[in-house]
């Protein structure tokens, strides 16, 4: 006997039972709570509900004390984006480029790795946002404007590549950000070139870049601070803004608890 005659009315064989493995997390909600409002703000909304993937090998199931912080900074700070184009790379949740559209930026592009789900969340986030308490229409025509007025497009970009998926979004390659958001990327250490490249590259003259990440992993403390001597191999100068004390993301033990708890806060400029 063949091994495909062996076969033959096996069709199933091999196939696991639906209960075999149990299903994936399913996308869950974190609000978050706006402080700080300005009075020139596009929207007073204080409350976002925010949609995160169930889990992910990409770290966008979790809304990040960085993401947190860099939304109040630019609340506190909303000269930093109103009438400005913004770049968040490595949005995540998009927490702070959801802030950015509801303070009045010109415009905000929110990316992250081209991953169907990571992608398909950032963008019922962004569909969902609402402006004042407005109610989302069921007028297709009406909801397309709505939805135009957030000037805020969601792009899968991986960090290094070509330019123009982003900058077609603002007027085309001549164009650059007033203002990128990298928010709990520098533990990515093998990606610091392509990050710190993108970053100048997308920069506007006179525009800045807000980083602000936390050392999740204490014993590479250094290797997350190495961003900002790389940096300056690009011609980008490093200001740290400040360095706060949160609680940390994750219970680990107590005698990394200090560093772990740590946000820090830089900019990037054009020297």
């Amino acid at each position: 006997m063949s091994d495909t005659e062996s076969l033959t009315g096996a069709t199933g064989l091999f196939e696991e039972p639906e209960d075999f493995r149990p299903p994936p997390p399913k996308p869950h909600f974190a609000a978050y709570q706006r402080e700080y409002i300005s009075e020139d703000s596009k929207s007073k909304q204080e409350k976002l509900d925010l949609r995160l993937v169930g889990s992910s090998p990409l770290w966008g199931h979790l809304l990040w004390n960085a993401g947190i912080y860099t939304a109040k900074h630019l609340d506190k700070h909303p000269e930093l984006v109103q009438d400005k184009t913004v770049l968040e790379l490595g949005a995540a949740s998009a927490l702070p480029s959801l802030i950015s559209a509801l303070i009045g930026a010109k415009k905000v592009i929110s990316t992250d790795y081209p991953d169907a789900d990571l992608l398909a969340n950032i963008q019922y986030n962004v569909d969902h946002l609402v402006f004042n308490g407005e109610e989302l229409s069921n007028d297709p025509a009406v909801l397309k404007s709505q939805l135009d007025e957030r000037n805020l497009v969601v792009e899968g970009y991986i960090w290094g590549n070509e330019y123009t998926p982003l900058v077609d979004h603002i007027g085309g390659d001549s164009s650059k950000f007033d203002l990128v958001i990298l928010s709990d990327l520098v533990f990515n250490h093998t990606e610091h070139h392509k990050l710190l490249k993108t970053t100048k590259d997308m920069m506007a003259k006179d525009g800045k870049a807000l980083v602000v990440f936390s050392p999740h992993r204490p014993w590479l403390l250094e290797n997350d601070l190495s961003f900002f001597e790389t940096a300056k191999e690009y011609n980008l100068e490093p200001t740290k803004i400040e360095m706060v004390n949160w609680k940390p993301m994750f219970e680990e033990d107590d005698e990394t608890i200090e560093i772990r708890s740590r946000v820090y806060a830089y900019y990037l400029t054009h020297k």
